[in-house]
């Protein structure tokens, strides 16, 4: 299925203009590139070399599933590497045959005992998991009402993995199947820096070439991040064009990996990218849910009623949601970077103000003006500064199985409604847990979600990372 024949030379995968929301699978629907700055549709160019394709190969999975009858929540991505009409593979061809070699590889290792057997280890040895499911008695307290009742709060603690948040996961184990694939030179890129730096830890561990792509305004927000990617071996490349942040830093390691695709593996960090990405990254994160289902069970004897996590692109939302998403008694909640705002036009709420396009090889919920220009998103966390979402949350929000909301750079740091009531700052005073900020905008929405909960409800909220790196940033805006 051919989107267009429009060149994207100097700028891959960037962006796709607008779809309209009926248009499954874009049959039939006209697609204008659109350069990520110039305010123009990129020249048509039928000669070019790096024409956008979205050919998509076989999902094995979905396919039995389907011949099974079981379409639906039970087989995703579909065949055609899709959540409903999200997804897909909207790609240089330069790219196409790396996709679907790392497809092949990743579905002939996920049966292998002696890979699954290394990767196992390597996550329990060096990583550090299982990571703790652990009762947050003074925050659940905090939140009990007038009459003693209230839900309990529960925290995954992902920040206790080694480098400090869930990215580590699917660092390990992309490159551990890099390694399967004979590719000795990685990619990546990051915003927060967490993914960066998960990224040139495996590399180090496993003596592989690493480069991370990182915006310059991110680079300045973390520089301990940087830091410690530069401790660890890796080459820390700054990119300046547009806003210097996550969405431009994504765009200059595609544009690498076009060129060195033959000798390098792109380590992509989220649930977002051209299909088998979101699945394999999701795969990758699916043990935080798998431990939550066991943790739980041992707690309590049952499930959580409620899920919480922060969304930014995705991953660690979905890594703790993937496990529960067949369990429709199990309440699944999203909670994105409004900004200064969401009517304000500088937030990150892209499942919540955004519509349906294409960018970085997939299509899900987007910023974007009139013209299909990327709107600039903005979030006081650099981890959470994206203008899109993976594509499987656009899915799951379209078919109302998850709930998405927001909260501005405001919340995350004063929490609602409360004068002087702070969500990093509070986290910190009673749990002795310092939080990362893209995990503080979850912790804010506890404020509204708590009093609407029954008596006793187990909530489980992901804290994806710790605060270290983000002490810098609070400094200019907490009083202590």
């Amino acid at each position: 299925m051919a989107a267009s024949a429009n060149s994207v030379i100097g700028n891959p995968i960037v962006g796709l203009a607008k779809s309209s929301p009926s248009s499954s699978a874009f049959l039939g629907a006209r697609i204008h590139l659109r350069g990520e700055r110039s305010g123009r549709s990129a020249s048509a160019s039928p000669s070019s070399a790096l024409a956008v394709s979205c050919a998509m190969s076989g999902n094995v999975a979905a396919v039995e599933a389907e011949k099974n009858g079981k379409p639906g929540l039970g087989s995703r991505p579909d065949s055609f590497g899709r959540f409903g009409r999200f997804g897909g593979k909207y790609v240089p061809e330069t790219l196409m045959y790396a996709l679907f070699e790392l497809e092949e590889a990743f579905r002939a290792l996920s049966k292998d005992e002696d890979f699954q057997k290394e990767l196992d280890g390597i996550l329990r040895d060096y990583v550090g998991r299982e990571s703790p499911l652990y009762f947050a008695e003074r925050l659940t307290e905090h939140y009990r009402r007038s009459n003693g009742e209230g839900p309990h709060i529960y925290l995954k603690r992902e920040d206790l993995n080694h480098t400090g948040a869930h990215k580590i996961n699917n660092a390990v184990a992309q490159a551990l199947l890099a390694k399967r694939l004979g590719k000795k030179r990685i990619i990546a890129e990051t915003g927060a820096g967490q993914h960066g730096v998960a990224t040139a830890t495996v590399c180090a561990r496993f003596g592989l070439e690493c480069i991370v792509y990182m915006g310059a305004q991110d680079m300045e927000r973390q520089a301990l991040n940087v830091f410690r990617m530069r401790l660890l071996g890796a080459e820390v490349r700054g990119v300046h064009s547009g806003t210097a942040t996550l969405k431009d830093a994504t765009s200059e390691a595609i544009r690498d990996w076009v060129t060195n695709v033959e000798t390098t593996h792109y380590i992509l960090g989220s649930v977002a990218g051209p299909h088998p990405y979101p699945m394999l990254v999701r795969e990758f994160h699916a043990v935080i849910g798998k431990e939550t289902r066991k943790q739980a069970l041992e707690k309590w004897g049952g499930k959580p009623d409620v899920l919480v996590a922060c969304v930014g692109g995705g991953s660690n939302a979905m890594g703790l949601f993937h496990e529960f998403v067949d369990d429709t008694d199990v309440r699944l909640v999203g909670v994105e970077a409004a900004g200064f705002g969401l009517d304000s036009g500088k937030h990150a709420a892209t499942l919540t103000k955004g519509e349906v396009g294409v960018l970085h090889g997939a299509m899900s919920y987007l910023l974007q003006d009139d013209d299909g220009q990327i709107i600039e998103p903005h979030s006081i966390s650099a981890g959470l500064d994206y203008p899109g979402v993976g594509p499987e949350h656009s899915y799951l929000k379209d078919i109302g199985r998850a709930e998405y909301f927001s909260v501005t750079d405001e919340q995350a740091l004063e929490g609602f409604f409360t004068v002087g009531s702070i969500a990093f700052k509070r986290l910190s005073r009673l749990e002795g847990i310092i939080p990362a900020l893209e995990t503080s905008h979850a912790l804010a929405y506890l404020e509204e979600l708590c009093p609407t909960l029954p008596d006793g409800a187990k909530v489980v909220l992901n804290c994806s990372g710790r605060g270290d790196k983000d002490v810098h940033t609070a400094i200019k805006h907490l009083q202590l």
